[in-house]
């Protein structure tokens, strides 16, 4: 079974974290199918920031959502939608 959980990043004390599509049997920093946001605790205010479409597709294809991170979606329903695609670059012929 899939499931979205967070996958644990940064160096000692300062820990970050990636919402990650993953195999719930894998570890817990294991490799990941994709990766559809990022949560960084330490920020003032704490930074979340999600890829809802993907994260919607996924649930329609059977991923489930750990409790913790159904409790961070939940708790900042305003977070901040990362796009799929990148920025345009800008025109350097100005």
């Amino acid at each position: 079974m899939l499931t979205i959980r967070l996958r644990r990043q940064g160096a000692k004390k300062s820990p970050f974290y990636r919402l990650v599509v993953i195999d719930s049997r894998s570890a817990r920093d294991g490799r990941a199918i994709e990766v559809v946001g990022h949560y960084d605790p330490t920020a003032q205010p704490e930074a979340l920031t999600v890829k809802r479409d993907r994260i919607d597709h996924w649930m329609a294809r059977g991923a489930q959502m750990s409790d913790t991170v159904r409790t961070l979606i939940a708790r900042n329903p305003g977070a901040a939608v990362a796009s799929e695609e990148p920025a345009p670059a800008e025109s350097a012929a100005s």
